[in-house]
């Protein structure tokens, strides 16, 4: 049976034709405006499901990076400190040695006691460094100074760690106990030495029998930095290895994401061809009325 087609239903589809075209071209222009495949998840469910994916994974790893680059801060920061430890031992012990010349006045022996003396406040603001005001050898109480009253008093040994990768966890701080309060065979620590040394030469009497304790201090310090400094390099790998995921996963976004602009405008141009051609079609399948006839 014949289905009759009338004018109604000829200008109707035409309509519907139309703005379909309409449709598509301006997805094609807001593919240039945005420079975006797609403009809401509907476009392209699988796209946006990737898009969110990428976006998420960058998120972590803009955290992991920002962990990163603290836990940098605080090993390096670490790092200096204990070579300023180091150079304040290294000139302890140098004058413990002259302190053994026989030649020496008591006057002398009296002035390397209160330089000495000096060092050791020294030594106790490097115990009391501080990074974002929090002290780094102090375990995690960070808002105590470890060094009070001329003594490294915090007892403090917990890790302070950060996440710079999934469940993948690194101690940042180092544990002051094990630099500025190792105890020797007497069981005094670095502090306790100082002032032992102290104490002999401010009686104008020589202090390099103490030598061997300071060499005990000044190698378990050394050997705590060679430990720290592997750690340094540890965070240096993980912040570079997490600099090219970022760049991965960038690139992987706008490969997925990014719209081809070249490929945008042939499709938009050839879609304008397309809509121009149907108005064409269009004006002759509209029905003349009377005007028509009159013109």
């Amino acid at each position: 049976m014949a289905i009759r087609v009338t004018q109604n239903m000829l200008n109707n589809n035409m309509m519907r034709n139309l703005n379909n075209s309409m449709g598509i071209m301006d997805k094609y222009q807001e593919q240039l405006s945005s420079g975006r495949k797609i403009a809401k998840p509907s476009d392209d469910p699988v796209v946006a499901a990737r898009g969110m994916l990428y976006r998420s994974s960058l998120m972590e790893n803009n955290q992991y990076q920002r962990n990163a680059t603290e836990a940098q801060s605080w090993l390096e920061l670490s790092d200096d400190s204990m070579d300023q430890a180091t150079d304040v031992l290294q000139r302890v012990r140098e004058l413990l040695v002259q302190s053994g010349d026989a030649s020496l006045a008591d006057d002398s022996l009296i002035a390397m006691g209160e330089e000495i003396k000096q060092l050791k406040n020294q030594l106790g603001s490097i115990a009391n460094a501080t990074v974002g005001g929090r002290y780094i050898f102090a375990g995690t109480d960070t808002l105590t100074a470890p060094y009070q009253g001329g003594d490294f008093v915090n007892q403090n040994t917990s890790e302070i760690r950060l996440e710079v990768s999934k469940q993948v966890y690194v101690p940042i701080n180092v544990n002051g106990q094990t630099i500025f309060n190792k105890k020797d065979a007497d069981g005094d620590n670095v502090f306790k030495l100082l002032d032992a040394v102290v104490s002999n030469l401010s009686t104008g009497a020589p202090a390099n029998d103490m030598l061997e304790k300071m060499d005990f201090q000044m190698d378990n310090l050394m050997a705590e930095r060679a430990a720290l400094g592997a750690r340094v390099n540890r965070i240096e790998l993980v912040h570079a290895r997490l600099a090219t995921e970022e760049v991965n996963v960038s690139g992987l976004m706008s490969t997925n994401e990014d719209a081809d602009v070249a490929e945008v405008i042939t499709n938009l141009k050839t879609q304008e061809n397309v809509h121009r051609a149907a108005l064409g079609a269009g004006s002759r399948i509209i029905q003349p009325t009377l005007l028509d006839f009159l013109r």
